[in-house]
């Protein structure tokens, strides 16, 4: 059935439900079935504003740090009931990627900037430990202006990956010093190169995964940058991937152009990388030829879902850009 034809049959389901009558309907397919807590988040809108939600990490002590591009507070710290614990950062009016990394007992985030060009290190609680700035010493780059970073991803021996996809859509390899080690992907392999994870799923051969979100697909890199597969994806415009256990979990940021087209919904990968359940989408579906079938909203439970967060009873969560100031949603695994 075209997708026109499904949702005027069936109806698709406004974003507006989030605050309407019980009970939810039950997103996802298979294993992997969400209901969502309307009641989730606690935060003040006037003492903790947001702009567009970006990213989100879990800490050891079972803290959620999200990113937002709203200056009176970039970094909105909530515990795991959905009450706001704190807030800081001023002065990252792009705040977009979240990393967090244990360092020998201590964590840290990076957070990237693509309207400052930067990437930055810090502690929990803010203060500044180290910048990563454009890559000079390649030949990819003349200004500072180019290198517009949206995702970091951390190697076993402390290397920083970036995914420069708002830039040139190359992933450059610092050091742990920042000092340049390589650079690899671009243009030819990737077209908004938007988020970047390191794959620890094969033990023995960890990889890189890199977003081609705009045309929907997945690149699986070698640690020395070699491509090693192509995962296409039809129809899902895919932020960042996040690996836990044998799975891929990612936000799919719109399923169909425009850019603002309230289309989006989430997805969740099995250990082949297949598509096993997408809340609020169409029920995955492969081709005799083990090809996907192009992915599609169904249920407006969503409108730019931009990240997911997995959590150790693994319920998601999930912020959203260019969806009204919302803050994140809850999904509640059933």
């Amino acid at each position: 059935m075209e997708r026109r034809t499904f949702i005027k049959q069936t109806g698709i389901i406004t974003t507006g439900f989030c605050l309407g009558a019980k009970p939810e309907p039950v997103l996802g397919q298979g294993d992997f079935r969400y209901r969502i807590d309307q009641n989730w988040c606690k935060a003040d809108t006037a003492a903790f504003p947001v702009k567009n939600c970006h990213e989100m990490v879990l800490d050891k002590s079972g803290r959620i740090f999200m990113t937002t591009d709203d200056t009176r507070n970039n970094i909105l710290i909530f515990n795991k009931d959905g009450g706001v614990l704190g807030a800081w950062g001023h002065e990252y009016p792009g705040a977009h990627g979240l990393t967090l990394h244990d360092e020998n007992g201590e964590e840290f985030l990076y957070i990237t900037d693509p309207e400052r060009n930067v990437v930055v290190k810090t502690k929990l609680n803010g203060q500044v430990i180290q910048t990563f700035d454009w890559p000079q010493d390649t030949a990819e780059y003349g200004s500072k202006t180019e290198f517009r970073p949206t995702e970091t991803a951390i190697a076993p021996n402390g290397d920083v990956l970036v995914a420069d996809g708002y830039g040139k859509d190359y992933v450059v390899h610092y050091g742990s010093k920042g000092e340049l080690k390589n650079i690899f992907g671009g243009p030819k392999y990737l077209q908004n190169a938007h988020g970047i994870a390191l794959d620890t799923r094969n033990k023995s051969v960890p990889a890189w995964l890199v977003t081609s979100r705009a045309d929907n697909k997945l690149q699986r890199f070698s640690m020395e940058g070699t491509l090693l597969e192509t995962i296409p994806l039809p129809g899902a415009y895919i932020c960042r991937p996040v690996v836990k256990g044998e799975n891929i979990y990612f936000a799919v940021l719109i399923s169909q152009l425009p850019w603002d087209s309230g289309t989006g919904f989430v997805c969740i990968l099995d250990k082949n990388n297949k598509v096993v359940s997408a809340p609020s989408a169409s029920t995955p579906s492969y081709d005799h030829e083990g090809l996907l079938k192009p992915l599609y909203q169904t249920i407006r439970a969503f409108k730019h879902p931009h990240d997911v967060l997995v959590d150790g009873d693994e319920n998601m969560y999930v912020a959203q850009w260019n969806s009204g100031q919302v803050y994140p949603i809850k999904l509640t695994r059933v």
